[in-house]
């Protein structure tokens, strides 16, 4: 068995395929891993030709547009109720290899960005990036949480009850 997994694990670092950056299944009806090739763009822009300097410096949601045409609105993954601009604005413009999970919905498929790199042969990374930064804008608080710590959040949840709503607040 030892020799097995070392002959697995030694043919994965020389194809550079690595398991850290394999996509994690989340067993969701129509999810597929996924791995494709992608400009990152600012979707605005795509959409309407108004295309600020910088993909809107991270003000803008971002896409992935595949050669084919098809332009993709990645999730987060690792970040809950966080988006994929903090690892995607500092590939604006340029090409990245994306690894996740593709959800097949026929209302909204997803992709849930997972890992990424510059393309061809960049480094790996995790799409982690929201909860590092929002700890750094923070004082260093952990950012596994942020939205039970998040002063904005907190601000909105005392003006509108938990809900968001105005005028409707849960009962205590």
């Amino acid at each position: 068995m030892r020799k097995i997994f070392s002959f697995l694990l030694l043919a994965a670092l020389l194809t550079g395929t690595g398991f850290a950056q394999a996509a994690e299944e989340w067993g969701i009806d129509g999810e597929k891993k996924a791995r494709f090739e992608a400009k990152v763009v600012d979707v605005l822009c795509e959409l309407t030709g108004d295309c600020p300097a910088n993909c809107g410096d991270g003000k803008r949601q971002l896409g992935l547009l595949k050669d084919d045409g098809t332009l993709i609105l990645p999730v987060k993954n690792f970040d809950i109720f966080a988006g994929a601009n903090n690892d995607l604005i500092g590939f604006c413009q340029k090409r990245i290899v994306a690894d996740g999970l593709l959800i097949n919905n026929p209302k909204m498929p997803l992709f849930a960005l997972q890992f990424k790199k510059l393309a061809p042969d960049g480094k790996w990374s995790r799409a982690d990036q929201f909860g590092k930064d929002w700890s750094k804008a923070n004082g260093g608080k952990k950012g596994s949480q942020w939205f039970k710590n998040d002063a904005t959040i907190k601000k909105i949840i005392s003006e509108n009850g938990v809900y968001g709503i105005p005028g409707l607040k849960a009962k205590e």
